[in-house]
């Protein structure tokens, strides 16, 4: 336009008073949708009117005609005037042939565009392109017994302390197969403390004025020094154990109590015997739980919670970093572990009154006069370890990921609770990475596969990652799936998880085959609660996940007739040892073992929505919302002084019907959703990952309290402890405390209706009683 308004000028020699004008309008497309064309002759009109001057009826003085006047233009002028009007015609014609020929070239080439891509099978976003069956049927392919024969092999050592040599070896060889299998992979550093035995010296003990014995076992964040008591037999160190010898006024204030491996974790032992003001505790394996020999020494930690203890609630990526803490579940009394054949020569030797009837093994509890003198003096110890990770991306929502891990580290060889896990790991991680890059599955969503260390002393290499990145860990991460110790015998199956997975581990177990058929038929026998499901111990790495970072979790195991693997712990972790107990079948049981952890990853990052029951908590909070109903009625009834008469478990079950509200609507959206759409199947599965991490605590410190869940964690804010609570008030116990129960039983009904409210979804569909 301005070549043509260049012209045009020219043609009419740049004369003031005979000129076109362009006012070009742009409209809001973009396009220019009006042209005004004004001549000279309307301009000076509008000047005339405007009062500058009007020379319209004046005649020049050569007497030229008037329309010859009027247009200021001889017969030559007008022929150029007529030459332009032609030139401009000319080009307007050549701008419209082009533009239209443009348009009669565009649908051959958007044709030609489309013939190609239809060819190709595009993930839209809206549906996988593998049928569920074929995803099965593909890991079984991938996954075999044969397979991890040589990965076990290769994982396999004498000796991978956490922070050794060894340990970053096996690192090492797990971070090259991740690269290997075309994973992005990469590590994380952390520097942690410890504590391991004395490097001059021993942990010793001393029975009676006998000659000392030096245990080669230890328990790792034990208080060190010595102290000297009475023995005292407390079974298995659990709070009715403790319960049952105050009830016959046993003296418990210093002395040093025996205790037996098994049921409970050391930690919760110990945490147990300094609450009864006990000086030491001395654990030992008996023979009716651990047939082992006598002289097998054990090894463990006694912190009650995971992760580092002097970085609470932050990760350890640099101590430097941070000022000292120290966490608040480290115990005050001493703790080492003992043979079976040094605990024999002090139980042979106790005196005082009969074990209750119920207990099992030895026949006296100790008195006064059974003197024994403990020194512990294991050393703090800085090490360096390495977190391993590996991810497959999904299709559809890659920020969003399952995390399948396992332990790397052991106390000695560690077949049974390291290596097995690692291999199937890494086994698991060829085989779903050979699916997606060589036989077209297409997860939706990420899986990342992590390799720990420093699991051995409380599961510090997990714990520490999700210190380090809880609040984005909350908020993508939807499942996290434990290898450990997932092979242990041949008899028996086992499942400890949150009961948002309960409904997917069974239908997984339904759908998984063994040699001997079904695993569902084999194990659950018709009964999924009562003969798989189990409650998660502290020590599990899986319990950090859940009751810390909100995510449902889940360990299983296949164990030897329900009961435990009895040289987990010790140096007798060998290969030959679990072939021993499962009957050579340890490849065809980790075959098993790896096939179901991997049916459920691969049904979590399959389908549109995760395969998650929300109306699961609902009867588990309901158990515990009667359980609190009648003790506060027995309470109000046998001590009415210690609760107000205005008490009323109304507004905690109003929270749980909110809560039973809440998951039933999200039911029903799930019900009527468009599975194609893709924004919507995002925000419900939003809305299903928030319920496990809104049943965390907000009223109480993750470095005073790290375990917030209040149905699954651990402290005065769960409602485990306010039903025990309740307990204490009944029978007048001098460590109860009214005025705390109020305020923790009102802040877990906040907490229960706060969760209900964040399942709703909406502001607006909210559901708020109380």
């Amino acid at each position: 336009m301005e070549q043509a308004r260049s012209t045009i000028s020219k043609i009419f020699n740049g004369e003031p008073h005979t000129y076109t004008r362009f006012n070009l309008t742009q409209n809001m497309e973009g396009d220019t949708s009006q042209v005004e064309m004004k001549l000279s002759s309307d301009v000076d009109e509008e000047v005339g009117e405007n009062g500058v001057g009007d020379n319209r009826h004046h005649h020049n003085s050569n007497g030229r005609p008037y329309m010859v006047q009027k247009l200021q233009r001889t017969p030559r002028n007008l022929c150029y005037m007529a030459c332009g009007v032609l030139l401009i015609f000319i080009i307007g014609f050549l701008i419209g042939y082009m533009t239209n020929k443009k348009k009669e070239l565009a649908p051959v080439c958007a044709s030609s565009i489309s013939v190609v891509n239809d060819d190709i099978p595009r993930e839209t976003g809206a549906a996988p392109l593998m049928d569920w069956d074929d995803v099965k049927k593909l890991l079984t392919e991938k996954f075999s017994a044969a397979k991890l024969e040589k990965v076990l092999s290769e994982f396999s050592h004498s000796n991978h302390r956490a922070g050794s040599p060894q340990d970053e070896s096996l690192a090492n060889r797990v971070l090259q197969r991740f690269k290997d299998y075309g994973m992005k992979a990469w590590t994380d550093e952390h520097f942690i403390k410890v504590h391991d035995p004395p490097a001059v010296g021993y942990n010793t003990f001393v029975f009676k004025n006998a000659s000392e014995e030096r245990p080669r076992g230890f328990l790792s964040y034990s208080a060190v020094g010595s102290v000297q008591g009475a023995v005292l037999y407390a079974h298995y160190g659990e709070d009715n154990d403790f319960q049952a010898l105050s009830d016959r006024n046993v003296n418990m204030n210093g002395r040093v109590m025996l205790i037996r491996a098994g049921k409970i974790s050391f930690a919760e032992k110990v945490a147990n015997a300094a609450r009864m003001n006990a000086s030491a505790v001395l654990i030992y394996t008996d023979p009716s739980d651990y047939n082992i020999k006598g002289d097998i020494e054990i090894y463990g930690h006694v912190h009650m919670g995971s992760g580092d203890p002097y970085t609470p609630g932050f990760p350890s990526f640099n101590h430097t970093q941070f000022p000292p803490a120290e966490s608040s579940g480290l115990p005050k009394i001493l703790a080492q572990t003992i043979t079976l054949d040094m605990a024999k020569k002090i139980l042979d030797q106790l005196s005082g009154s009969k074990r209750p009837d119920k207990w099992e093994g030895f026949s006296k509890l100790g008195d006064e006069t059974d003197v024994i003198t403990v020194n512990v003096n294991n050393v703090l110890t800085e090490k360096r370890i390495h977190n391993v990770f590996g991810v497959i991306k999904g299709f559809v929502d890659p920020d969003r990921y399952v995390v399948i891990g396992a332990q790397r580290d052991a106390w000695g060889p560690g077949y049974a609770a390291s290596t097995v896990g690692t291999s199937v790991l890494v086994e698991l991680a060829r085989s779903i990475s050979d699916m997606v890059k060589n036989e077209g599955f297409k997860p939706r969503r990420s899986i990342v596969f992590a390799s720990w260390s420093a699991g051995e002393y409380g599961s510090i290499g997990a714990t520490e990652w999700l210190e380090g990145y809880v609040s984005s860990l909350s908020m993508k991460a939807f499942s996290y799936i434990n290898l450990d110790g997932i092979v242990t015998g041949l008899n028996g199956f086992k499942v400890a998880a949150s009961p948002l997975m309960h409904t997917l581990i069974e239908n997984t177990l339904k759908e998984v085959k063994n040699r001997d058929g079904i695993l569902y038929k084999q194990f659950a026998k018709d009964n999924f609660e009562t003969n798989i499901v189990e409650p998660m111990r502290m020590d599990s790495a899986a319990y950090p996940f859940l009751a810390f970072s909100g995510i449902p979790s889940m360990s299983f195991r296949f164990s030897p007739d329900n009961s435990n693997y009895k040289y987990f712990g010790t140096m007798q972790d060998t290969a030959d040892n679990l072939n021993a107990a499962t009957s050579s079948q340890v490849p065809q049981l980790a075959e098993t073992a790896g096939r179901f952890a991997g049916h459920i990853a691969l049904r979590l990052v399959h389908d549109h929505l995760l395969q998650m029951d929300v109306m699961k908590y609902y009867k588990v909070v309901r158990s515990y919302v009667t359980k609190i109903n009648g003790r506060v009625k027995e309470v109000l009834q046998m001590r009415p002084q210690l609760l107000p008469k205005s008490l009323t478990v109304q507004w905690l079950i109003s929270a749980t019907g909110s809560y039973s509200r809440a998951a039933q609507s999200l039911q029903n959206d799930i019900q009527n959703s468009d599975l194609e759409d893709i924004e919507m199947c995002r925000l419900i599965n939003d809305r299903i990952m928030a319920v496990e991490r809104n049943f965390l605590s907000h009223y109480v410190s993750p470095r005073q309290s790290p375990f917030r869940h209040i149905l699954l964690g651990s402290g005065p804010h769960t409602l485990k402890a306010l039903t025990k609570h309740l307990d204490a008030l009944k029978t007048n116990n001098p460590e109860a405390n009214a005025e705390l129960f109020l305020n923790e039983f009102a802040l877990a009904t906040w907490t229960i209706q706060g969760c209900a409210n964040s399942l709703a979804g909406d502001i607006w569909s909210l559901d708020n009683e109380i």
